[in-house]
């Protein structure tokens, strides 16, 4: 018995504009019911319009450029829709600065740290 093909149509849309990223084709293949539930509630708000497609553009150029995302692909295709609906390249520059101080959650965690071992490594060293 074989199952009747699970309907993908954000899956399917995704793919026909390019907004698809391959790396998920397993996980579609896997479990297309899943996959197409979590693309659909993810595309929601976008759908419902509540902002401008350039400040959604904004919004997804920062997500895929942010140190915990770092997605080229998807940076590359909104700085592109961003360009096309008449965002300015002071926009985008200013978006890509302001997600850049993602990273200095690193510096913040690990200075104090770095801070304290080199405390504690002083410590344990024999005095000269």
């Amino acid at each position: 018995m074989t199952a009747e093909p699970i309907p993908t149509p954000t899956l399917d849309r995704m793919k026909s504009e390019g907004s698809w990223n391959p790396l998920w084709d397993t996980l579609s293949q896997w479990d297309p019911e899943w996959t197409e539930q979590f693309m659909a509630m993810n595309a929601t708000p976008v759908q419902r319009g509540v902002f401008t497609p350039e400040f959604v553009e904004l919004l997804s150029i920062a997500i895929d450029a942010a140190a915990t995302h770092m997605y080229a692909p998807g940076v590359r295709r909104h700085i592109r829709a961003a360009l096309e609906l008449g965002v300015s390249k002071e926009e985008i520059l200013t978006v890509l600065e302001m997600v850049s101080v993602l990273g200095i959650h690193a510096c913040n965690l690990g200075v104090p740290i770095l801070a304290e071992e080199l405390d504690a490594y002083e410590s344990r060293r024999p005095a000269h």
